[in-house]
């Protein structure tokens, strides 16, 4: 578990880079409070009632939960319009308050240290609806091409309490989950892990389903998927052995589907041979069709694309390759590694997530097409960075930082293996963070500590000046006669970053740049280059 800081102190330090102002209640959904760091959840057991005619739903949530200290009042999140009618534990009725989202449980039973204790929550209402899903986040009461009931959920960032009570932290993933959801008769529902039963039940009018996860699953990836599917899958053989694919689509999707997915077959084999063993085996890869683009929901990846190739049929790269695989299944797909399986324990950090599942495209094109369409790719997506603000978001107030976490963080990622130069070790750099994290929350520093070890070398520097700082370093060099005049230009003091260059004889080198300047002899000044694979600013003096 992380340290925790005072809240005071936490919100000043971690906000220093930023003018925007925050409340309490983005300390109280952000932050490890008093209020939650005492109790550890170990089981979810979620019963949902979906009434799509009312865009309403109403359920039970039993929290499972280990006394980590003795204490005698919880924090659940649950947000507004939703209502937390009532909390009971021991048959015994509990008093509520509420603070915004935060619903306070005042326990009467005794919180004996390492004691299992359960609590059961019943709430309903009229939960958020998303209207830009998966991007604002809450419930999607879609409809598909025949005017039928298309429902999801997609709340990343926003939070699961959007539409079920819990504890709402990246800290806090159970370490199993049971998921039961009734729907209105016809339509079917498919959450994460696996299907034990369906039935139907109150008159003939509706089907309750019931889903279990045996591996432990954040908050944010709970999900529901309502519609008229149909269910096809096939078998993968993986490195754990006999994987199982699940697809889920609508009826009258299913032959489509079954010729646009073949590609998760060589995808699998790829991201297992770079990233190592799918992460949830005993809970299956699935792929279900949504009313949103996509989401990566842990054993059921949301998939919104379309059946077109690219990100809704366009290269976001410019280069042509990313117009040969669907971005949507790759993409979400690349996150059951990173954001799944290795999870952050807060959002400000969720470049964790993103620069390593956009550089999974990159990893896939690879594997596809070769290292020259790949370089191609990821040089590409450079056209999509801001460089508005740092990467890393300010901590303990439940808030992202740049979205440059995605083509910018994999960019990083892709310099920091030209600096490793050497594929096979940086390989195992990638399955060795899923192994050595396996189903856990991490901190930026726990990732960037490891890289380090596991390569040999010290990237501090690197990943300071390109997740907290808001520009790439600039190399800046000048050229006299066949001498060469070069520094870096960077925020980061004592900025020393290793670059390639060409002196001119088609032959790329390393040179080591600092903050002062240095000289280098070059072959032939006329044909001098940096190796575009890295990425840097280059100012020419």
């Amino acid at each position: 578990m992380r340290r925790i800081l005072p809240v005071f102190l936490a919100t000043i330090l971690s906000t220093a880079a930023y003018s925007q102002q925050f409340t309490r209640q983005d300390t109280l959904r952000g932050t490890l409070t008093a209020d939650r760091s005492w109790w550890d959840v170990t089981f979810y057991d979620l019963s949902v009632r979906v009434k799509p005619s009312e865009k309403s739903i109403e359920g039970t949530n039993v929290i499972r939960y280990r006394v980590l200290r003795p204490a005698q009042r919880l924090q659940i999140d649950l947000q507004s319009p939703l209502i937390l009618d009532k909390a009971v534990q021991n048959g015994q009725e509990l008093a509520v308050t509420k603070d915004g989202n935060a619903w306070f449980v005042t326990l009467q039973s005794p919180q004996t240290q390492n004691s299992i204790q359960q609590l059961t929550l019943t709430y309903h209402g009229q939960p958020r609806e998303a209207k830009r899903a998966p991007w604002d986040g809450g419930i999607v009461w879609g409809k598909d091409s025949l005017g039928r009931p298309w429902i999801a959920t997609a709340c990343q960032g926003l939070g699961a309490s959007v539409w079920w009570p819990n504890k709402d932290h990246q800290t806090e993933e159970p370490d199993s989950m049971r998921i039961r959801v009734t729907v209105p008769k016809g339509l079917i529902n498919v959450s994460n892990g696996r299907p034990v039963d369906v039935h139907v039940t109150q008159q003939d009018t509706t089907v309750t389903s019931t889903w279990v996860v045996k591996n432990p699953i954040n908050n944010y990836d709970v999900a529901l998927n309502i519609g008229h599917y149909k269910h096809f899958s096939e078998r993968y053989m993986g490195e754990k052995g006999p994987l199982t694919l699940d697809y889920w689509v609508l009826d009258y999707n299913l032959e489509r589907a079954k010729t646009h997915f073949e590609v998760v077959k060589p995808m699998m084999k790829c991201f297992e041979h770079w990233f190592g063993p799918y992460p949830f085996y005993e809970d299956g890869y699935k792929l279900v069709e949504t009313p949103h683009l996509g989401m990566e929901h842990q054993s059921a990846v949301a998939y919104g694309n379309q059946y077109k190739m690219g990100y809704r049929g366009s290269d976001l790269s410019g280069s042509g390759w990313g117009l040969k695989w669907d971005f949507i299944i790759i993409h979400e797909s690349g996150h059951e590694w990173f954001g799944n399986n290795i999870t952050t324990k807060d959002i400000a950090d969720m470049w964790v997530h993103e620069s390593f599942t956009n550089y999974s495209e990159t990893v896939f094109i690879g594997c596809q097409y070769g290292m020259d369409a790949a370089n191609a790719y990821v040089q590409g997506i450079r056209s999509k960075i801001a460089n508005d603000k740092p990467i890393t978001g300010p901590y303990g107030v439940n808030e992202e930082g740049s979205g440059d976490m995605y083509y910018k963080g994999s960019n990083m990622l892709h310099t920091i293996r030209q600096i490793v130069n050497n594929d096979e070790t940086f390989r195992k750099i990638l399955r060795g963070l899923n192994k050595t994290f396996y189903h856990q929350t991490v901190t930026s520093a726990d990732v960037e500590q490891y890289i380090n070890k596991a390569s040999g070398k010290n990237f501090d520097k690197v990943f300071d000046q390109y997740l907290r700082k808001t520009n790439p370093p600039v190399f800046e060099y000048s050229v006299e006669g066949n001498r060469l005049r070069y520094r870096w230009v960077a925020d980061v003091k004592g900025f020393d970053m290793p670059l390639k260059v060409d002196p001119g004889d088609g032959k790329f080198q390393f040179i080591q740049p600092g903050t002062e300047w240095k000289t280098l002899a070059l072959k032939n000044a006329a044909k001098f280059s940096v190796d575009k694979n890295f990425y840097v600013k280059i100012r020419k003096i």
